[in-house]
């Protein structure tokens, strides 16, 4: 831990700490792990220090997978077509075949976000699904928490452009990073001890909505009325997990969300997104979608429209919802003012639903059921997991009880019920 103040850390201490900090709290590595990570070339330096971080932590071996933005369009501009039908499956085994053997897993998201939105959306849809269809195995062991995982950001310049287009390059990028640092609590006296206290009141929250034991969710607000059914069985969660190894991990760095499995049949009604989504590298803005009997019946966007059309066609799971989260529109993400046009962030801003799969960890005993008994209890299966923000400061939130009764949960975006 550094021992500068966090008044006058310079820019590579505070780059350290965060490494330090997203091995020893986020992933919660132990000694003779091994971890996997993967990144963008742009994130060398930040990946370089993790590794470093990982090694003194006790890791034996740190493998890291690389991706770059030049190669990944040079597929859509010469590849032949069939390419987009292909997917590495040799290389997906291989990370299943690493966690089941207990490999931790670090994702550092740094993607430009709009990087795919000229290329044609066909192509970018088959090649979305080829991608899922390969990486299932290793999703399945990441939804059930198998393992200990965590994903922490980098900043690069092209997505710091997009979060602050009237700089220059420079000026951006250096305010992504200092926009990193503050929401992953990398600028406190004592990041630890931070995310220790931050991670007790998230999992206060998640202890009283399970006591509540709602059955459903009532959603109102600017082109939102939405009732969300919850999953028999349901439970929600918050901040950290303790994974099938028996490690403890803080999965998303940042995070300010409560979550749970929604019921797959049991959602109503039409929902507005107040927030873009960028999704492999295209930007979907405008979101809005009526569900009937938990299934997207119609959708709509005003930006990226052949986009959501092929994800929610991805297959039948991905019409439905896999996870709903509550978050307080106080959040220190959304108080920055910033739309981030990364998921991790702005998930993290207001409340949000995903599309697809859902997570077993969310359903009691979930991690010892079969898909057919997680199915039962109305947990989602599909090839994806799409998170998009509904949540907003004009949004209503009502908890419903199994005998109908509505119970102010959220209002105007914030929190109904002080908890201490």
């Amino acid at each position: 831990m550094s021992n500068s103040s966090a008044g006058t850390r310079s820019f590579s201490e505070k780059l350290d700490l965060l490494a330090e900090v997203a091995v020893k709290v986020g992933l919660g590595l132990k000694p003779g792990q091994e971890l996997l990570m993967t990144a963008s070339t742009e994130s060398l330096g930040l990946a370089r220090r993790i590794t470093e971080q990982a090694y003194r932590a006790g890791a034996t071996l740190v493998t890291t997978l690389y991706v770059d933005d030049a190669a990944a369009l040079a597929r859509y501009r010469y590849a032949p077509d069939q390419s987009f039908d292909r997917a590495p499956g040799w290389l997906y085994d291989g990370l299943a075949a690493a966690y089941k053997n207990g490999t931790a897993r670090l994702a550092i998201t740094d993607a430009n976000p709009a990087l795919l939105s000229n290329e044609d959306p066909e192509k970018v849809g088959r090649a979305n699904r080829a991608q899922s269809k390969a990486y299932r195995p290793a999703l399945e062991l990441i939804t059930r928490h198998a393992i200990n995982w965590t994903i922490v950001a980098g900043a690069t310049p092209a997505w710091a452009a997009a979060v602050f287009p009237n700089d220059t390059p420079e000026v951006a990028l250096g305010k992504l990073w200092e926009a990193i640092f503050s929401t992953t609590r990398i600028n406190t006296a004592d990041p630890v001890a931070e995310w220790s206290a931050h991670d007790a009141g998230l999992q206060r929250r998640a202890a009283f909505m399970n006591e509540k034991r709602y059955a459903s969710l009532r959603y109102k607000g600017p082109g939102t009325d939405f009732q969300l059914g919850l999953a028999d069985d349901h439970l929600w969660l918050g901040g950290g997990t303790t994974a099938g190894n028996g490690i403890y991990c803080v999965a998303n760095m940042p995070t300010e969300e409560i979550f749970t499995t929604p019921h797959k049949a049991r959602a109503e009604g039409m929902v507005t997104a107040t927030k873009p989504l960028s999704h492999q590298g295209t930007m979907i803005e405008g979101i809005q979608v009526r569900f009937k009997g938990g299934r997207i019946v119609e959708a709509k966007a005003t930006r990226g429209q052949e986009v959501l059309q092929k994800l929610i066609d991805t297959d039948e799971g991905a019409r439905r919802l896999g996870e709903v989260a509550l978050v307080p529109h106080s959040s220190p993400i959304a108080a920055s003012g910033l739309t981030f046009f990364n998921t991790l962030f702005d998930e993290n801003a207001a409340s949000h639903i995903a599309l697809g799969q859902a997570y077993s960890t969310c359903v009691r005993d979930g991690d010892k059921l079969s898909p057919q008994e997680l199915a039962a209890r109305g947990a989602n299966d599909s090839l994806i997991h799409v998170d998009w923000m509904i949540g907003s400061a004009e949004l209503d939130i009502d908890g419903i009880t199994a005998g109908g009764t509505a119970e102010p949960l959220m209002r105007k975006g914030e929190w109904a019920v002080e908890l201490r």
